[in-house]
């Protein structure tokens, strides 16, 4: 077993805090920096069944994505759902820690995993964040190139097969070849103006909107939206990687989610 704020030490080192937006709430949730920690479990969301999994399994250390305390509680009710799950979770004395806009942000995070996977090479920044004393600069999504010009059917294709969803939704914008790509992952349609502007090809996010669709047509550029789950949920087994050989001297067993799904399905 390590203390807490070892795993936290570790979990800094790969997504560090100060890379968060202001209105986000990364961090330890639940929990103590010197409770013992023996597993963990690396997940997206910390829903009722993650909770269970986790006091199946032994975990008593969870790391999310999102953060399950995300605005002020004024209150605690366990007849509601949020104050039933915190209620489990302090009797399992299972500790929450999240690392969300700042995992996005962070080299080798949601984004890069994202990019990666859809197949996406000569990664650059996209929404600029930051930068730093040295000259590195910090952003949300990246912007990257296919190794060929494709079709957009081809591509969105591509994307479906590559990420955990059945379906993606395409807004095709006419016969413009894909190369350059932006992208952003989870909620990003609000980037779509700077997308076309930087000369993308193709975004790719999720919870796309009608008319935000629409701009982009009128812009001329295509949009995947491979909704919110799939362009995220990729980064659970990557952080559960990088976490376990952060505390490999340890030896500490990280287990990745592998039972949560989308929201949405096709019927």
């Amino acid at each position: 077993m390590v203390k807490c704020q070892v795993v936290m030490d570790a979990l800094e080192r790969i997504a560090p805090k100060r890379l968060a937006e202001d209105w986000d709430n990364p961090g330890l949730l639940v929990g103590a920096f010197n409770q013992d920690i023996r597993k963990i479990l690396v997940c997206l969301d910390v829903s009722d069944a993650v909770v269970e999994q986790a006091i199946k399994t032994g975990a008593n250390m969870i790391v999310a994505h999102h953060p399950l305390i995300f605005k002020g509680i004024k209150k605690i009710r366990t007849d509601l759902p949020l104050g039933a799950r915190l209620q489990n979770l302090l009797k399992h004395d299972i500790a929450v820690a999240a690392a969300h806009t700042n995992l996005d942000i962070a080299v080798g995070g949601v984004n890069d995993v994202l990019a990666e996977a859809i197949g996406l090479g000569k990664l650059s920044t996209f929404v600029i964040t930051s930068q730093e004393e040295d000259g590195t600069v910090e952003s949300l999504g990246r912007i990257g190139s296919l190794p060929a010009p494709m079709e957009v059917t081809d591509f969105a294709r591509q994307i479906r097969e590559a990420l955990p969803t059945e379906h993606v939704r395409l807004v095709n914008a006419g016969t413009r070849p894909v190369r350059k790509v932006a992208l952003c992952s989870g909620s990003g349609a609000e980037f779509i103006q700077k997308a076309a502007f930087m000369g993308a090809d193709a975004y790719v996010t999720g919870d796309v909107k009608y008319h935000e669709a629409q701009t982009a047509v009128e812009m001329g550029m295509h949009v995947i939206d491979a909704g919110h789950f799939a362009t995220e949920f990729p980064v659970v087994e990557v952080l559960c990687e990088r976490l376990a050989a952060e505390l490999a001297e340890y030896h500490m067993e990280v287990i990745a989610d592998t039972e949560s799904g989308d929201f949405f399905t096709i019927v």
